[in-house]
This record gives C-alpha cells, structure tokens and sequence, in this order.
C-alpha cells in the first residue's frame, strides 16, 4: 500500500484533522512517510486565516511538485481543508500537478477518495460541497502515534462558527455551527481514556458555542458545561482543556465549573483581539474592554492561579494610536501569561478587506512589535516567580528543543522541562522550579516522586 505524508498548517482544529485523516487511512493500509521526499501520496492540510499561512502552502505545494518532477517521482499530490473549501476548483486549475481537493466537511471521504485515484478509477478529484453530520465524522485517532505511550488526545465536539467576526474567513470555510451530541462526545472520550490517555482537550472553532442551538440549557447550565460535566465523570481521566473559546460564552455557569471540576485545568484562553471598544465594535466581537475584564476578575475569584492567555490583531482598518495605545493598557492591566500576536491581514470577501482606513504594512510591523516585546516582559516577571515552587506536571514525552529531556505541562498550561526518561510519560509528577526562560520553565532533576 501507499504511504503518505500529511502536512498542516494553521490551528489545533487543522492538527486533529490531519490525525484524524492519517488514522484513517492507516486502518486502509496506508504506511506514514518519514518525509514528502519519500511519500507516495502528499496532502497539505491548508489555512486560510491569514494570506501568508495561503501563500506558504502555495509555495510548498509547487516546490514539492517541481522537486517531484526532477526526480522522476509521480506522487499524488493534496490539498485538505480550509484553503481547500475556499478555492475549491481553482487550485486544480493553477496547479495542474494537484490530484486532490477536499474541503472542510469532506475529510471523512480522504480514504475513499484517495484509492480511487491511486487505482486509476479517477484522476482528479475537488470535493468541497456541504454535508449533513458531518461534525460528527471525525473520530479515528492515532490511538499510538510516534508515542510509545499515549498522554493527551484532542476531540472534536463541533464544526463551524457563526460568530461572522469582520476580519475572519472561518465561518465561510468551515460553515454554520454544527455540534456533536454529548453522549457522542462523552462516547469518545471514555474510549481515548481506555486506551491510557490522561488529558483531553475538546475542540471547536468556538467551543464554548457548543451546542447552543440544539441542547437546551439545563438548570441553568450551558450545552458546553453540562458537556464538560459528563467528561469529567470519566474514571482514569486526569485532566480536561478546552479551546479555542470566545469571551462571550463564559458566563457564571462556566466560571463557576472551574471552581467545582477538579479535572477542569486552570487556564483560559480569552482572545481579546483588541482593547480598544471602538475597534471591538468594528471586528463584531459582542463584548466590550469592561466586559472582558469583568470576565478575567470573576476567573481569578474563582481560581486565582489561573493561566490566562489570549489572541490580539494589530493594524485592524481604522486602528489610531489612540485605539493601539487601549491595546497596550490592556495587555498591561490583565497580564496575560503568554499571547498570539498578529498583524492584521485582509481576507478576501470579509468585510474589514473593504473598510476605510486600510493600515499601513509599516505601522502593522511596528505595532506588532510594540505589543509582542510587552507581552513578552510581562510574562517574563509572571514565569519567574514560578522559581523556588512546587509545580504538578503531567510528563508528555521528550523535549523538542532537546531529546535528552522530557517536558510536561502544569495545569496552568506551562511547559516544564526536566531529566527525566520515558518511563515517565503519561505520569503525574511534582517538580521543584529551578529557572524560568521564555514562556518555559525548568525542574530539578531531583524530582520529587522519581
């Protein structure tokens, strides 16, 4: 059978995707490559967030193609997912070597599609319609990976958004909200667990809008947490996150599940985009700077070693010093412990492409740069006073940066790296902080528990 090499760009949506799909087709046969250079079949697992997260997949696709040609290798060639369900056709046209494209609600149909092409019954395939039930079909998992034991698992729980923020291609590429239904999700998450996974992460593109369209609120409880409350019955599970959410789906009920769902990790991720309220009323985000900040001093009540993080766009159409200077105050006033920082970038047929006062790319560089050194001292301050305490990590496997140690997380989503082997994977560990980098910290090898 074929092997194939699976390449993603983009969010932890784009990543479970892609596992999904490779499970997927390792149940039919199909071997993982090592690398594109030795793949039979090569699918690009595409973004469309951002122009350049386009342009890069653009390029890797005709460099892979051009290198393919002059070693005389014939490798079917993909495109999967967002990029995918937004140019559909045109990507068979402009890139002729381009065997396969499949769009958002279409992954479950990679297996499918790719033996036809592989025996010839096809040569081309572009699959980009919508399908009913679709959220509800990606379920293979990589029950082992390159892992030698399983530790964390990300689950699926909806597709789609309807939150139409201005500056966002989403909800045109992965559709209107779709959710799952709890016994579905909950289904799935006892199998991961009988299997050796400790954490789950349960995804959607805004997962705290799962749900709302077709599970009643129950004793006052959202979809979401009531959600949250049948994953968290599961015997063996040790931890549950959640991402990525939206500022407006944590109301009390939710606050309060971090106080009363000891499996609940202590960490939040708010993307806040902007704190300015005239810009947050121009990207359609639904809340205001007092809002927000009334949402981060009710978590902190709740659970003040909370690990808060968040998104911020920089550059947004008709931002003025004045607006990037709310940004700043913001960042100043919450401390955020770490955040994605972008400079805007216009999505065709969004309505911000079209709004006046366009940023220049200059003054974008600079305020992305203004914002991110900020960031970066704030968190800095924040990571060391984690020096001298006694942290609980769950261990995830080796360091990337470095092999020969192993790296965990705190329930405050903290990447701590320490000496330690594989035989501590999948354990929950204390460890003593000894010194604080950037956005990492690192243990005592005198682990406590070892």
């Amino acid at each position: 059978m074929p092997s194939v090499f699976i390449k993603t760009y983009g969010c932890q949506m784009n990543e479970r995707d892609s596992e999904a799909v490779a499970a997927q087709l390792m149940a039919r046969g199909y071997s993982l490559a090592s690398s594109e250079g030795v793949a039979d079949v090569i699918l690009l697992n595409t973004c469309s967030v951002r122009d350049f997260a386009e342009q890069k997949a653009l390029n890797k696709m005709r460099t892979l193609a051009g290198e393919a040609r002059k070693d005389g290798r014939k490798p079917i060639f993909g495109f999967l997912g967002c990029m995918a369900q937004s140019r559909g056709q045109e990507l068979a046209d402009r890139l002729p070597d381009v065997d396969l494209v499949l769009g958002t609600q279409k992954f479950h149909r990679a297996g499918d599609y790719l033996d036809e092409i592989v025996s010839g019954a096809r040569e081309k395939i572009v699959d980009v319609a919508a399908e009913e039930n679709s959220q509800a079909t990606i379920r293979e998992h990589l029950l082992n990976g390159h892992a030698k034991k399983p530790v964390t698992a990300f689950v699926s729980i909806m597709q789609g958004c309807n939150q139409y923020c201005t500056f966002c291609i989403v909800p045109y590429t992965r559709g209107e909200e779709r959710s799952r239904s709890i016994e579905d999700v909950v289904a799935e998450c006892r199998e991961l667990v009988s299997h050796g996974f400790k954490e789950i992460t349960l995804l959607g593109q805004i997962v705290t809008s799962y749900g709302r369209r077709e599970i009643p609120v129950c004793e006052g409880k959202s979809a979401f947490v009531q959600l949250l409350e049948g994953v968290h019955e599961i015997e063996g599970l040790e931890r549950i996150r959640f991402t990525s959410p939206h500022p407006k789906g944590y109301g009390d009920d939710l606050v309060g599940a971090y106080g009363r769902l000891p499996k609940l990790c202590e960490s939040a991720h708010l993307p806040v985009q902007s704190g300015s309220d005239r810009i947050l009323k121009l990207m359609h985000r639904g809340y205001t700077r007092e809002k927000f900040l009334g949402i981060v001093k009710k978590l902190r009540l709740v659970r003040p070693e909370i690990g808060v993080t968040t998104d911020f766009i920089v550059g947004f159409p008709g931002e003025t010093d004045d607006d990037f200077a709310e940004t700043l105050s913001l960042a100043h006033e919450v401390e955020f412990d770490n955040a994605f920082v972008f400079k805007y970038s216009p999505r065709r047929d969004t309505p911000a492409a079209d709004m006046p006062g366009q940023v220049p790319q200059k003054i974008r560089e600079e305020r992305n740069h203004v914002l991110l050194q900020t960031i970066n001292d704030i968190a800095a301050a924040k990571y060391k006073k984690f020096v001298g305490q006694r942290v609980q990590i769950l261990v995830e496997g080796p360091s990337k940066k470095n092999p020969a140690r192993m790296t965990g997380r705190t329930r405050c989503n903290k990447i701590v790296v320490f000496d330690g082997g594989q035989r501590h994977r999948g354990e929950i560990l204390d460890v003593k902080i000894t010194r604080a980098g950037s956005f990492t910290l690192y243990g005592d090898p005198a682990i406590l528990n070892l």
